[in-house]
């Protein structure tokens, strides 16, 4: 679909740090295992605690009403579909970044790099698809998506060519948000730091065939709160869309180039956007989602406020779970106590943290050069990834609200 929209690939180079490439690798070999750990660690050990039960039970459990055998068989099928989204993503992440499946050269070797939180990530990100690329997701969408497109709408309901307006989504993830503003008109810049999200995204974006041509089981390794085996077992079609017959098709003479209005960029944001050569570049930037990644978010609306244009706008919606608040301080060396803290590393790695009140986020976004135009809490009663037949349901109160870039 969209060469531009693949540069992140091709003009960011990997390899020239040896930590982003192991961190590269992992995500790739992530992949690759997808099917064989899920295998193991969701049916294969399942069996094994299964006979371990007297013959009388198991042999009672295997036999109908229960057929718990029979439902592990499904669940296999189910992890070889999801297996097999993985086994794409791979493969274009593979031919994004000139890596052979079977390399040669022992430097380039990215296969068993991966350990298992790389491997909690892989499975995430194929069940991500659920919310973003899928029919079934659209509840979650429209209430976290919906709000903001709708405030970018109304600032710009005077421009005649929305394609002059740039706006960028920091923490882009899968690439939606960027792919439903592009298709509007807008010019769009995602940003994520994630490989295991940029590779996934590529595929979507850039190398699906045609719409509702896959098969995904979000919610078939969740073996708690199950009303029905055909709840755990439910099978969506991704993508809901075809990303490149849309952009493709949505618009007619010189505002058709929607290729060239969306781009991705894999960076770490405050690094990147915090960089002279950005500054007063956007019109809007969208946060969803994304506030509550900052260990130090001081530092997120620094960069915010040096990249958006004076009198731009700021759209935030997305909860408070802030994503370093269990993570300790790290040391120099070899993990005994010291009071020296490292300080070597920018943006995301950064030492110190801290965690804000809804009130405190606000007032400090003021504090910063910026004023709140509207705020609300929203109570949509959507989670994140949510199982809709779940006993358990888990929803997010989100703070939504718009600021204005002061002078």
């Amino acid at each position: 679909m969209s060469p531009k929209s693949e540069e992140w690939a091709r003009n960011h180079d990997p390899f020239s740090d040896p930590e982003e490439k192991r961190e590269l690798f992992a995500v790739l070999d992530s992949f690759s295992q997808y099917g064989k750990i899920a295998h193991y660690n969701i049916t294969h050990r399942r069996r094994q605690n299964f006979f371990a039960l007297p013959t009388a039970q198991w042999q009672m459990l295997a036999a109908p009403p229960f057929n718990l055998l029979s439902n592990l068989d499904r669940v296999d099928d189910a992890i070889d579909a999801n297996s097999n989204l993985a086994s794409m993503i791979l493969k274009s992440g593979l031919e994004s970044f000139g890596l052979e499946k079977e390399p040669k050269d022992p430097g380039m070797d990215w296969r068993g790099a991966a350990t298992p939180s790389d491997m909690d990530k892989a499975w995430s990100t194929i069940r991500q698809m659920y919310r973003d690329w899928s029919a079934d997701g659209a509840a979650e969408r429209n209430a976290c998506y919906g709000p903001v497109m709708k405030d970018i709408e109304r600032a710009s309901a005077e421009v005649d060519d929305k394609s002059t307006i740039k706006i960028l989504i920091p923490g882009a993830g899968l690439g939606r948000l960027v792919f439903e503003l592009t298709r509007r008109g807008y010019t769009v810049e995602g940003n994520e730091i994630s490989y295991h999200q940029l590779v996934a995204s590529n595929w979507v974006l850039n190398h699906t065939q045609k719409d509702k041509s896959y098969d995904l089981y979000p919610f078939a390794l969740d073996f708690s709160n199950v009303i029905s085996r055909d709840h755990q077992l439910k099978v969506t079609k991704i993508p809901d869309v075809h990303p490149g017959s849309v952009l493709d098709k949505g618009f007619e003479g010189p505002v058709s180039q929607a290729a060239n209005r969306m781009s991705m960029t894999a960076a770490d944001f405050v690094i990147l956007y915090g960089e002279e050569e950005h500054a007063s570049t956007f019109n809007a930037i969208i946060t969803v989602f994304f506030i509550d990644t900052a260990p130090n978010l001081i530092r997120y609306i620094e960069t915010i406020r040096n990249c958006l244009e004076e009198g731009g706008l700021w759209i935030n919606l997305g909860p408070l779970l802030w994503h370093f608040a269990e993570i300790g301080p790290s040391y120099y060396g070899d993990g005994t106590k010291t009071d020296k803290w490292k300080s070597d590393k920018p943006g995301i790695e950064e030492p110190g943290s801290f965690e804000l009140s809804e009130e405190e986020v606000l007032l400090l976004v003021e504090k910063l050069g910026f004023e709140v135009q509207e705020h609300e809490l929203r109570s949509d009663g959507y989670g994140y990834v949510q199982n809709p037949e779940s006993m358990l349901q888990k929803a997010y109160r989100t703070s939504h609200w718009t600021a204005k870039k002061k002078p």
